[in-house]
């Protein structure tokens, strides 16, 4: 593996979109989220207090076999989230808002701790900074079934974890971009702009803007 970079955001803030642009224009080896995999998804959301820490536990299994898988690939790779946002954003969610007990979340922290410390970290994160009205836009528009019941309240829970993640982050450094009136599906100018950030953080640059 050459480069290794990771984008990070809310849910549907982009981050497939940019991993697609960021494999065909740089020639990086895409590593996409499994949709709707996991199967404790239907006893977590219909008792998420009691499968909590299976789900997530199960998350973290998921995002470690993909990391081994991009370790071992050739050339330069992009991956659509990160172990780390597993842990710091949508486990700690869980635990914040009392669906995880306070042992099952230490059990799960250690074991996230000791891992984070043996994986190599990502040459960039690429952090798509998105508000909720535009989050909420983006995942009516693209209409998956089992994003249907995702509340405004979840998704401002969740824009705040990430702020705090991504400003306490130093394993790597950060390119944080502003999402809300960029169109990557469309816009041949914002996908330029896009992957010439990305370029030049990558080599060092930082004074970079949108």
């Amino acid at each position: 593996m050459d480069k290794f970079i990771v984008v990070a955001g809310n849910i549907g803030a982009g981050k497939s979109t940019l991993v697609q642009i960021l494999s065909e224009r740089l020639g990086f080896k895409p590593f996409f989220e499994p949709v709707n995999d996991n199967p404790y998804l239907e006893d977590f959301y219909r008792n998420m207090e009691a499968w909590s820490f299976h789900s997530q536990l199960y998350f973290l299994t998921r995002r470690l076999r993909i990391h081994k898988q991009l370790l071992d690939a050739e050339g330069s790779v992009v991956q659509d989230r990160s172990v780390y946002e597993d842990a710091e954003v949508f486990a700690r969610n869980l635990y914040l808002q009392e669906d995880m007990s306070t042992r099952d979340y230490g059990v799960y922290q250690d074991l996230y701790r000791i891992l984070i410390d043996l994986l190599p970290p990502p040459n960039l994160v690429v952090y798509l900074r998105t508000s909720v009205g535009t989050l909420l836009e983006r995942i009516n528009t693209r209409g998956r079934g089992f994003e249907a019941g995702i509340s405004r309240s979840y998704l401002e829970r969740l824009n705040v974890l990430y702020e705090e993640w991504i400003a306490s982050f130093t394993q790597c450094p950060v390119l944080i971009i502003p999402s809300d009136n960029l169109n990557l599906v469309s816009s041949s100018a914002h996908i330029s702009q896009v992957v010439q950030l990305v370029q030049d953080r990558l080599m060092g640059k930082t004074e970079v803007s949108l």
